[in-house]
């Protein structure tokens, strides 16, 4: 008898969607896009041949996928997700010491949004990441992963030096929801 199989294909996507959606009054999630307010030019799921220039840019990768099954017919895929982020060394204000100032602060809004956490959601926030997942950033129950949020960035001096990016990677462990086979 065929199964319910959620697939696995579409987890980059589903994730670029939560993080690209503007946040509400309602929820009072930080919005990450610049067209909403926020500080990211470009969110998307998998990193192109040819990134763009001089923007702000989260790219939404996975680097594990695990699927498991348990209890007779029932299965469960989880995902170590890696957000890759640049971010431009030409702030307009004539020093480095500012651009870095102002990735830290979009990289802050960003875990905002990875926790679901909003001004408007006192004692509760979206693990799910609106329904997209079971939960995200909370430890993987397939995995055994601890749970949490993961930043590294990358040396800024090797930046400042060549005049590229600023760049960071963040990673996270999502738990997709599970379904019979």
């Amino acid at each position: 008898m065929p199964g319910t199989f959620r697939t696995t294909a579409d987890a980059c996507d589903r994730e670029a969607l939560w993080l690209s959606l503007p946040g509400t009054a309602a929820d009072g999630l930080p919005s990450l896009m610049t067209v909403d307010g926020g500080p990211w030019d470009v969110v998307q799921a998998y990193v192109p041949r040819t990134p763009a220039n001089r923007k702000t840019q989260i790219y939404v990768v996975r680097s594990t996928v695990h699927v498991e099954r348990f209890g007779f017919n029932r299965t469960i895929a989880a995902y170590d997700m890696s957000l890759k982020l640049r971010w431009p060394l030409s702030s307009g204000a004539g020093n480095a010491e500012s651009d870095q100032r102002a990735f830290d602060v979009a990289v802050n809004a960003l875990l905002l949004r990875i926790r679901g956490i909003g001004m408007n959601q006192p004692g509760g926030a979206d693990k799910t990441h609106g329904g997209a997942f079971l939960q995200a950033a909370e430890g993987s129950q397939v995995t055994g992963t601890r749970g949490g949020i993961h930043v590294e960035y990358v040396d800024p001096e090797a930046t400042i030096v060549s005049g590229l990016d600023f760049q960071a990677t963040v990673t996270y462990s999502i738990d997709d929801r599970d379904f019979t086979d």
